[in-house]
């Protein structure tokens, strides 16, 4: 009797197979485009923007009272494809698995995740809330082109700060160019960091490079287990760079910014199951390699 309970129990009960959510295939359209920006209004309002070989996110304000912490740091996925996937295997609700295409592994929490600022001041970095009103100028298929808000945060008592921010994602990069323009209820000169998050794949810290004659810096992730490890960097103009600084979340780059006045830089990450970056060398060598426009 109890064999046969057994048997209807294991007959009944829905196989790994049959419960793990299916990543619906890319059409061949959208084998065809490489780059891609959408808007999850499904997911919180997620932002999600990814060219042919590296794939981000940034959060919306629902998403502090859904899923606290959240922060107006810049999440990265591992992406093995070379068109977009982020939408469709956001909408399987498992994107921290890997379905063949990529994942997400990243863990941004508190911090600015691969390339979020914030102002410097006393020895701590003022920090936004998520973005608000976004306005995509391209979607794709050969760049993606979008434009944010962070409402106004205090900095200290000392100051207010506001921002609108361009990302731009051409195809054939790792890099966004971000043109963050500041808007500031005092006229002096901002200090502003720029951040990689220091422990978002696990608990080790990973290899980090402060170049301060290039004002770069570069990250090489600890190994995640079978999801293999991350790599992230951030390029500011030299012309601008202040230095380097720390926090409890995040390596910081600085540069100096007038209020009003637009400023570039760039960011990216990369993956070292893609199958162009094995080695930190070879990733800390395409990072030294760019050679970036920093006119607004």
């Amino acid at each position: 009797m109890r064999a046969a309970l057994l048997c209807l129990a294991l007959l009944a009960a829905p196989t790994a197979a049959q419960d793990a959510p299916v990543l619906r295939p890319a059409t061949d359209a959208e084998r065809m485009a490489r780059a891609a920006v959408v808007v999850a209004d499904y997911r919180h309002g997620d932002l999600l923007w990814e060219n042919d070989r590296t794939a981000h996110r940034i959060y919306g304000r629902a998403l502090e009272a859904a899923e606290p912490p959240s922060s107006s740091g810049i999440d990265a996925w591992g992406k093995r494809v070379r068109w977009p996937f982020m939408d469709r295997q956001l909408r399987t609700g498992d994107q921290h698995e890997d379905h063949g295409e990529g994942l997400d592994f990243y863990n941004v929490g508190t911090g600015r995740g691969t390339g979020g600022l914030g102002i410097w001041h006393d020895n701590k970095l003022w920090t936004s809330r998520n973005y608000v009103r976004p306005r995509i100028a391209s979607a794709g298929p050969d760049v993606a082109d979008f434009t944010v808000d962070y409402e106004p945060w205090p900095v200290d008592t000392v100051r207010t700060v506001g921002e609108t921010r361009r990302f731009t994602l051409p195809a054939g990069t790792h890099f966004t160019r971000m043109t963050s323009t500041l808007a500031s209820s005092s006229g002096e000169d901002l200090i502003v960091g720029i951040g990689l998050s220091r422990r978002p794949t696990g608990n080790q810290p990973g290899e980090l490079v402060r170049d301060a004659e290039s004002a770069r810096l570069i990250w090489w992730g600890p190994e995640d287990g079978r999801k293999g490890r991350m790599a992230a960097a951030v390029i500011v103009d030299p012309a601008a760079f202040a230095g380097f600084a720390d926090d409890a979340d995040n390596h910081l780059i600085l540069v100096r910014v007038a209020p009003g006045r637009p400023f570039v830089y760039y960011a990216g990450a990369a993956w070292d199951q893609s199958g162009h970056f094995a080695t930190r060398e070879a990733w800390n060598s395409y990072v030294a390699a760019q050679r970036p426009d920093f006119r607004p």
